[in-house]
């Protein structure tokens, strides 16, 4: 038999043994497994998973929308209320792209959690600074839905250059009550390490647990942005993801590195329902691999380590955030009829003139930076490639 045979006989043999495993494609069919890439060697995923695979854990992943139909997802979603609210549906080019795949991430590390999808962004990842649904932050509405709705871990792969840059009191709120109802929220901590490198939100937001990206061999991604929020680290470069128009993609960012240590918090609250978010949070930076020197800017307590940090959820560090009852004294100033501002007249007339001066030179300055930071950006996104 020629040597051209023999490679197409064993072509054949193997296609069909492919095509025997795979699995049946029928609305009840099981859902097909994420392929995993560098990442599951670098987390500890075969360990942690024989000890725990997220059961009975449901995730919350706020983002541009799940498509619930992909083989990696079927049967896993519940699909919650659109707050983003610009009259987009599934099957748009702007709609589920990057929360099918923080989805699919979310369940390859945690197989048997569950995945509430709720809508709170699109796709479009070069939003003007003022560009965004006007009205109640969609991000406030999807935390509090979640926490409303049953959720056991909050997932945000969002914000930086997704206008996410900006603090926002509501936001802050709802994570109060997450907070409250005992609810750990991850967050990624942004794609502007090699560019500008701003703070985003919510992975700034206090309580948050943000994380950084890593490349293979455990160093920090160059676009991981590098703040003292930075809690932990997780895989971010050249993660195969599900597609929302089917089939596998590769992506980088912080945001598949958050998708991952969601599914690692979930694999954790299955080992033990009862982990407070401070207990999730003390678990997954003590088992971490602290970095030389200890805990710093660029990877926070470094890389999870999800093997260990599952068996640590068993018996965790208590738990020392409960409120504590003032033991000082009170005092409460009786209030005297001062005014709190009290100035003399003031020539109004060269006041106004003067601020309309000053009003008119620096608008021509926000307007000059702001055309030169979209072109920095716009010049620096083409050049990293894209970005989740």
């Amino acid at each position: 038999m020629s040597v051209r045979r023999i490679a197409t006989a064993m072509t054949a043999a193997v296609l069909g043994t492919l095509l025997a495993t795979l699995p049946a494609t029928s609305a009840s069919a099981a859902p097909v497994p994420t392929p995993v890439s560098w990442e599951s060697q670098a987390l500890g995923l075969p360990e942690a998973q024989r000890i725990a695979q997220g059961e009975g854990i449901k995730v919350a992943v706020l983002d541009s929308g799940v498509m619930e139909n992909h083989p990696a997802l079927r049967g896993k979603v519940t699909t919650g209320p659109d707050f983003y609210r610009d009259g987009l549906t599934a099957g748009d080019p702007r709609w589920g792209r990057h929360g099918t795949a923080m989805a699919s991430d979310v369940l390859k590390v945690a197989p048997k959690a569950d995945i509430l999808a709720v809508r709170v962004l699109d796709d479009k990842h070069d939003h003007d600074f003022d560009e965004g649904p006007s009205g109640p932050s969609p991000v406030g509405q999807g935390i509090d839905y979640a926490v409303d709705h049953g959720a056991d871990v909050i997932s945000m792969s969002l914000g930086g250059e997704m206008w996410g840059d900006r603090y926002d009191e509501t936001e802050v709120n709802a994570l109060a009550r997450a907070a409250q109802k005992g609810i750990p929220v991850i967050a990624s901590a942004g794609n502007e390490g090699d560019a500008f490198n701003e703070a985003s939100y919510p992975a700034g937001y206090p309580g948050v647990v943000a994380v950084a990206a890593l490349q293979k061999g455990g160093s920090r991604a160059d676009f991981s942005t590098v703040r003292t929020y930075n809690t932990v680290a997780a895989p971010g470069v050249e993660i195969v993801s599900a597609k929302h128009t089917g089939g596998w993609a590769t992506s980088s960012g912080t945001s598949p590195a958050a998708a991952l240590t969601s599914g690692v918090v979930a694999l954790m609250l299955s080992h033990n329902n009862k982990l407070t978010p401070a207990q999730v949070r003390a678990v997954l930076t003590k088992t971490a691999t602290h970095p030389p020197g200890g805990r710093n800017a660029l990877v926070g307590y470094g890389p999870i380590n999800a093997a260990a940090a599952v068996r640590s959820a068993a018996k965790p560090p208590a738990d020392g955030t409960a409120p504590v009852k003032h033991k000082g004294k009170e005092f409460f100033a009786e209030p005297d009829g001062t005014s709190k501002t009290d100035h003399p007249p003031l020539e109004t007339d060269l006041v106004t003139i003067g601020l309309g001066a000053a009003g008119a030179g620096l608008l021509m300055i926000v307007c000059a930076v702001l055309i030169s930071r979209a072109g920095r950006r716009r010049a620096a996104a083409m050049a990293a490639g894209p970005k989740l």
